[in-house]
């Protein structure tokens, strides 16, 4: 037994992956491709995507939001959880890196469920918003810039129907939050997102070690 969570040594998160890990091919060979980008350090890990997937089915979530696509592999593990009827409105700005996702969404047969649009996710989710879509949302996930993170959240937490799930990715930081000497703008509105959502009698939370640091909030 113990009272903390246990340390992940390179051979726990070898043994982790083994013994826990069932990815899709699509999600495999999406990951290879990413691994050769100058920015690949910004794709989740293979076992968050598992969990997040894991989320959509323990709550049959039909209805999604994504803020930050990358290359797609967050979506495309969402997508593959969902039946075949779901739909996600994932959010990006960069061409570049959603025509990567967009290859293995449609080799993975699950394009027709994910709606990219190309614009400033603030406008993507108060357009929702203004269009009558606040609280029909299972679930969202949160992981673009830093600067609007509690922008994004209290739109997403919006559009999320009472019961529906928000994450939040990156909320450690690499341990830059817990570090007082560190301050850039990035860390602070990190810090300033972690503060707010501990303090929100509007959800229940969870902050998890996983990947990168990963709040799960569920809205009330």
């Amino acid at each position: 037994m113990s009272s903390r969570s246990i340390e992940l040594t390179d051979n726990i998160y070898t043994y982790l992956l083994e013994n826990s890990l069932r990815e899709n091919l699509h999600c495999t060979n999406l990951r290879a491709e990413t691994a050769s980008l100058e920015m690949a350090r910004m794709q989740i890990s293979p076992e968050q995507g598992q969990f997040m997937a894991l989320l959509v089915e323990i709550i049959g979530a039909k209805k999604a939001i994504e803020v930050g696509v990358f290359t797609g592999y967050s979506s495309l593990c969402v997508a593959l959880a969902m039946p075949d009827d779901a739909h996600i409105v994932a959010c990006d700005i960069n061409l570049e890196w959603t025509s990567i996702a967009q290859k293995y969404w449609k080799r993975a047969g699950v394009s027709h469920k994910i709606d990219l649009r190309l614009a400033p996710a603030l406008d993507t989710l108060q357009q929702l918003i203004d269009s009558g879509a606040s609280g029909s949302f299972d679930i969202a996930f949160v992981d673009a810039d830093k600067g609007n993170y509690v922008q994004y959240y209290e739109l997403c937490l919006t559009l999320l129907r009472s019961g529906g799930i928000l994450m939040v990715d990156n909320v450690l930081w690499g341990g830059d939050v817990a570090n007082s000497d560190i301050t850039d703008t990035d860390t602070e509105a990190i810090r300033e997102l972690n503060r707010k959502i501990h303090q929100d009698p509007r959800i229940s939370l969870s902050m998890l070690p996983l990947g990168d640091g990963l709040t799960v909030v569920r809205k009330r």
